[in-house]
């Protein structure tokens, strides 16, 4: 079934019904595991499952689950990789995918408009072990072939930047990256599965973290990493089972469920992104919005070459800096303040003061991240609700 689903049935079919695995009861949907552990016939069988476990044999929930199996075949399936391995959250993914494959003395070229977190691994993390760490513009394509070195071991990017939806030339960075032999690891989270062909353009390695579009209801957290079956099995998956990243049973159930879904809704909350940000841009209160889907945005003619829709996502630069910020966030009332995005109610972050405050004044800048930088994640409300919310909002400015 999987590799029928991976060359003949469409995204939304292959979300549906990939990698299922259906106990002695012949159950529709999906089994829910709830073990830590799993018994053998004999003292012999469990020697024999240590030395190699075949597909369908489990060990311990740290090294795999077959609930977690599903997820991992099924996202595997949807994305077009080999393989997967679901972590505990999106960033032990980012953690996971970099950390796994790096040693002390080697050298990664990085996007720097990043999540803080990612951020936060990169700059912080990977360099106390010995890992050099360089930052570029990533919209440059100049400087990605001026940083790239001939020992350069991975580059690592956002598709789309968090927050400031910046679009990264994916298979003309993966051309430079492959020159010298690095990999590409694109964390995929805002171009999500269902508009992104990130692996046919030339990645290596997609994460995500499933909290966000997948699940997309909050619910629970929960990550993915994608790549050749060598890299995950031989690379993330001795890493992660021996130092306790994986995904739990219940979680991978739930994002088994949320990925049926996931086409219905990321297409619905898409098509709202596109009718909010054409009627925010220009309005009054609003310097600027930032939308891959508009003329005013200077990659608009590479988001459309690169995603099938342009996301769920917007950036609003509100006028009066931090304090125009708070008052406009203080007045909405069907948009929540939180954190999150890609769920199915509206969320809007000052990314300044929460998601990115650590880093310093001159990153921030670099980045684009001001104090009047609004970003919204369009749920699944009406459109016309939340254009009333949002220039209701404005008009407390």
């Amino acid at each position: 079934m999987k590799d029928t689903a991976r060359h003949t049935w469409s995204k939304r079919t292959r979300a549906v019904h990939s990698g299922t695995r259906r106990s002695q009861y012949g159950e529709l949907s999906e089994a829910m595991f709830l073990t830590q552990g799993f018994v053998y016939p004999s003292a012999e069988a469990a020697e024999e499952r240590f030395i190699e476990s075949g597909p369908d044999e489990f060990i311990y929930a740290r090294y795999g689950n077959p609930t977690v199996a599903m997820f991992e075949d099924r996202i595997a399936a949807l994305e077009g990789a080999e393989a997967a391995f679901a972590t505990a959250s999106g960033m032990a993914a980012v953690n996971g995918a970099l950390v796994s494959m790096l040693r002390a003395g080697d050298h990664v070229v990085s996007s720097r408009a990043l999540f803080g977190s990612c951020h936060y691994i990169l700059d912080e993390v990977l360099t106390r072990y010995g890992v050099e760490v360089k930052f570029v513009d990533g919209t440059d394509l100049d400087a990605w072939r001026a940083a790239v070195r001939a020992d350069t071991k991975a580059v690592f990017f956002e598709s789309l930047s968090n927050p400031t939806l910046e679009v990264i030339d994916i298979p003309a960075v993966a051309e430079i990256a492959h020159a010298v032999g690095a990999t590409v690891i694109c964390d995929n989270v805002f171009a999500t599965p269902v508009f992104s062909d990130a692996i046919a353009q030339g990645v290596d390695v997609v994460v995500y973290s499933a909290t966000k579009h997948i699940d997309g209801q909050g619910r629970c957290l929960g990550g993915v990493i994608l790549g050749t079956e060598a890299f995950i099995r031989k690379t993330v998956e001795p890493y992660l089972k021996h130092t306790g990243g994986a995904m739990s049973p219940f979680n991978a159930w739930v994002m088994l469920k949320a990925l049926e879904t996931m086409d219905l809704r990321v297409r619905a909350q898409a098509a709202s992104a596109v009718a909010v940000a054409e009627a925010l841009d220009g309005a009054a209160g609003v310097a600027r919005v930032i939308f891959p889907g508009l003329p005013s945005h200077p990659q608009q003619a590479l988001a459309a070459r690169l995603l099938e829709q342009p996301g769920t996502v917007i950036a609003l630069e509100i006028e009066g800096g931090q304090a125009g910020a708070f008052r406009f966030l203080n007045a909405l009332e069907i948009v929540k303040i939180s954190n999150n995005l890609g769920d199915a109610k509206s969320i809007a972050t000052h990314p300044a003061t929460t998601t990115h405050q650590r880093l310093t004044d001159e990153q921030r800048d670099a980045a684009g991240i001001t104090r009047g930088l609004v970003r919204l994640s369009i749920g699944l409300e009406d459109p016309g609700d939340l254009i009333a919310d949002l220039k209701g909002a404005l008009a407390a400015l």
